[in-house]
């Protein structure tokens, strides 16, 4: 039980502890600065002063090693820390500074300006007397950049405007800067206005966006804190200040018409970057126009400009990210005195306070991602893509109610070649890489196929670190714009055209491997629909091959398969989907491992370097080497091959263990065979007779293979278990079809009988190679009139059956 009560005890105590420490950020960046400063004896504090300006800070980590505040160089100063004093012939700070009330106070931290305005608008004997206030005193500085105007108003009418000034920048109360909460509201002591309080995790406290340079001195009737800037008085909602500014009117519109408007009046901490007039006369009309006009693109605008948090100028000494209530984020950084947006030096006026947040107007208008056309979310590393899509026309195809999806590669993706290439074949090109709907990486898995808008299809491959389309693997920058995504690749998606073996029959370089797989009976496995990654040798690797040789390697067909199907894996593995310098082991059909991995975007396979890598098949992908591959692992048993197997194998010993032989590898890992008819396919019932040429087909179910893939979801790889069942249709023809008249005429169904008897006999015939089909203008006339019920009968003259086509049906069993 004790145990149990000094556990809930430390947790509280912790807590409690965390809590404080959430706001106490001030007290914690000072505490840095004193250890930074500890050689130069006690109570010093390190401090960064920007160079050319006073500005100086109690600096973060992150500033104190870049050495520099808002991207300008700072150097390092060294103070007494708040409350510590030099003694002469001493080091560091040892001495206490002097308490005393506030008035005196403000001597001693040297806000001289404040401590005289006190004594001249009366102020001082209320600061001297009974009482715990807190004094938030504007620094010397602080009352010199005020502008002239209202200082004037002020010192003439110290009695009145001066002494509720300073007011305004009291409360009637004690609170130390660990007491001053981020988002905190107080009542200061002029006519109940509103002080907003900011407490930043880089040590920034902020009075209505005021910095506090010089915290928690301690007097005997309160504290003062000396800060950066006279306090101005808090407006209205930021709602308010829009309605009322006329050089918001051109924003106020779209905040009006989207409902933004509303949240801007209602509490809260935000901070609104607002485009002036001028920024939006600066959008090209037709962007404008097309935004103004889609109340998703415009709320989608409007919302970009404001953050849920509330950040003052004064509290950003460097770049940092900040969401949107858009959704999106911006980068809120700083440049000297300007604050920067995305990068860009845009903000004219800063820190406009209000009840429920700070304006910062700003001279451009950001446009995030979700209101812009698809075309614009290339950025400058798809600037050659972008171009040509608009040189060539392919604009027009992206309509703004449209769904699309765009595989941009890198500008260094296109060659020079390619750029040279005839405009209607560059066409083709980028057409392969529009797709025809709006697809999201988190919706992209293994196996999925991507139609485009030239009609090809697209295969999707995904891997552990990498999602690539055909030939092509993406890198980061994914954009989601309002009519579709942007995908960035590596390179030009090049779509397969031809099977494996195709490729291997139409490239001279494969003649000798070809010829092998011919006598290995593999034609079949490299012409079949499948999904295979083999790896090539050049007719290079079997330099020294006699014809002897290899009549010995082809009467040994098992040694031959095992050497050959070494080179096949069940699976396609693009070359730059590996992760870079990292062993990826697959398995072959011969049963062996292969070692792969790419270093200097050069794939290796068992330490030896692909030549040429990622030639996209219809059924897998080829990675052309120069050697042939051997299993290490296996050995030979027969002298005549041993000898062979050494002289085109030289960067492995190859074992030797005598009489030792191959295992038998069954072609059992595709299945081409018919193994079953389940359905016969016919249209409604119709009156037809089939044509030369026209057939019938048969769909002829294989066996249902289980597959596992990977899904993106929500950016992480999900395993995924899929049943695929083959379709092979099969032409069956030609047929005759004719309908049976049970309304009308009897004498008009004889005489169609008839015609369809001499029909089938001349359909015989011109499989033989003989006759014409009849044309039917008689049936139909015999037809006419007669009544809706009718019977399908159809008579089929067998052909000799041949598989036509084959599609693949996809289940999702599990997720």
């Amino acid at each position: 039980m004790k145990i149990f009560f000094l556990f809930t005890f430390l947790t509280f105590l912790l807590s409690a502890f965390e809590q404080v420490a959430a706001y106490a950020h001030y007290d914690k960046i000072l505490t840095h600065s004193r250890i930074r400063a500890r050689d130069q004896g006690p109570n010093v504090c390190a401090l960064q002063q920007v160079m050319g300006t006073k500005k100086k800070y109690f600096s973060t980590c992150r500033n104190w090693y870049q050495q520099a505040i808002c991207g300008k160089k700072a150097t390092v100063l060294y103070e007494c820390c708040p409350g510590y004093m030099k003694m002469e012939g001493m080091r560091g700070c040892p001495a206490v500074a002097p308490i005393d009330h506030v008035y005196g106070t403000l001597g001693i931290v040297g806000a001289t300006s404040t401590q005289q305005y006190s004594d001249i608008s009366k102020l001082r004997e209320e600061i001297e007397g009974r009482g715990s206030f807190t004094f938030f005193a504007p620094s010397n500085e602080a009352w010199d950049q005020l502008d002239s105007e209202i200082h004037r108003n002020l010192v003439d009418n110290v009695n009145i405007e001066l002494y509720n000034a300073l007011h305004h920048h009291m409360l009637n109360k004690r609170m130390l800067t660990k007491d001053l909460k981020n988002g905190m509201t107080l009542v200061s002591m002029y006519n109940g206005q509103k002080l907003l309080i900011n407490h930043y995790p880089n040590g920034v406290v902020t009075v209505n966006c005021a910095r506090i340079i010089y915290g928690n001195q301690i007097a005997t009737n309160g504290v003062v804190h000396v800060v950066d800037r006279v306090l101005t008085a808090v407006g209205n909602t930021i709602q308010d200040f829009i309605e009322a500014e006329d050089d918001l009117s051109s924003f106020r519109a779209p905040a009006i018409t989207s409902g933004v408007m509303d949240i801007l009046g209602r509490p809260g901490h935000y901070t609104l970057f607002a485009p002036t007039n001028e920024a939006f006369e600066r959008l090209p009309r037709g962007v404008l126009e097309r935004i103004m006009g889609d109340k998703v693109a415009s709320e989608a605008l409007v919302k970009f400009h404001i953050l849920n948090t509330l950040q003052c100028s004064e509290a950003i000494t460097g770049g940092a990210v900040y969401e949107t209530l858009e959704g999106n984020t911006v980068e809120v950084g700083c440049d000297g005195e300007s604050l920067t947006v995305n990068g860009v030096k845009m903000v004219k006026r800063k820190d406009i306070v209000t009840s429920n947040g700070i304006i910062h107007l700003i001279d451009q208008v950001l446009i995030p991602d979700s209101a812009k056309q698809v075309i614009e979310l290339g950025g400058a590393q798809q600037t050659t893509f972008t171009d040509l899509v608009a040189q060539l026309g392919l604009t027009s195809s992206l309509r703004p109610e449209g769904q699309y999806t765009l595989l941009a590669p890198l500008n260094g993706a296109f060659s020079d070649d390619t750029l040279r290439l005839d405009q209607r074949l560059l066409k083709t090109i980028l057409q392969n890489h529009i797709i025809k709907v709006k697809v999201g990486l988190n919706e992209l898995y293994n196996g999925q196929e991507l139609e485009t808008i030239g009609g090809k299809l697209l295969r999707v491959f995904v891997y552990r670190t990498a999602v690539c389309i055909e030939n092509s693997c993406m890198v980061r920058g994914s954009k989601e714009g309002r009519n579709g995504f942007i995908h960035i690749l590596r390179q030009i998606i090049n779509p397969a055209e031809k099977t494996l073996h195709e490729m291997l029959r139409n490239d001279k370089r494969f003649s000798i491997f070809l010829s092998l797989v011919k006598a290995a009976d593999l034609d079949d496995v490299l012409s079949w629909p499948g999904q295979w990654t083999l790896f090539v040798p050049t007719n290079d690797a079997f330099k020294g091959l006699t014809d002897d040789d290899k009549d010995i390697l082809i009467r040994d067909k098992n040694a031959l398969r095992n050497i050959l199907l070494y080179h096949l894996t069940q699976g396609v593995f693009i070359g730059s989907g590996f992760e870079p310098g990292v062993t990826n082991i697959l398995k072959t059909i011969q049963g062996g491992k292969l070692y792969l991995k790419t270093v200097n975007d050069t794939l290796l396979v068992n330490e030896l370097k692909s030549r040429e890598s990622d030639l996209m098949a219809t059924n897998g992908v080829i990675h052309v080497i120069d050697k042939l591959l051997y299993p290490a692992e296996l050995p030979v048993g027969n002298d005549q091959l041993l000898t062979i197997l050494k002289k085109l194998i030289k960067y492995i010993q190859i074992k030797f263990v005598r009489d030792s032989t191959f295992k038998e590898i069954p072609l059992t890992f595709y299945n081409p065979s018919i193994t079953q008819l389940t359905k016969f396919i016919e249209g409604e019932p119709e009156f037809k007779i089939v044509r030369e040429g026209e057939t019938i087909t048969k769909v002829i179910h294989g066996e249902p293979i289980i597959k596992t893939y990977t899904k993106i979801i929500d950016g992480r790889p999900v395993e995924v278990t899929e049943k695929k069942v083959t379709e092979e249709r099969i032409i069956q023809g030609p047929e005759i079809k004719y309908t049976r008249i049970t309304a009308g005429d009897p004498d008009n169904e004889e005489k169609l009988k008839k015609i369809f008897e001499e029909e089938v006999t001349k359909v015989t015939k011109f499989i033989e190679g003989d006759g014409h089909l009849l044309e039917d203008e008689e049936i139909k006339r015999l037809l006419q009139g007669a009544g809706t019920e009718y019977t399908k009968v159809t008579k089929v003259i067998e052909g000799e059956p041949q598989i036509i086509e084959r599609e693949i049906k996809k289940v999702h069993l599990e997720g």
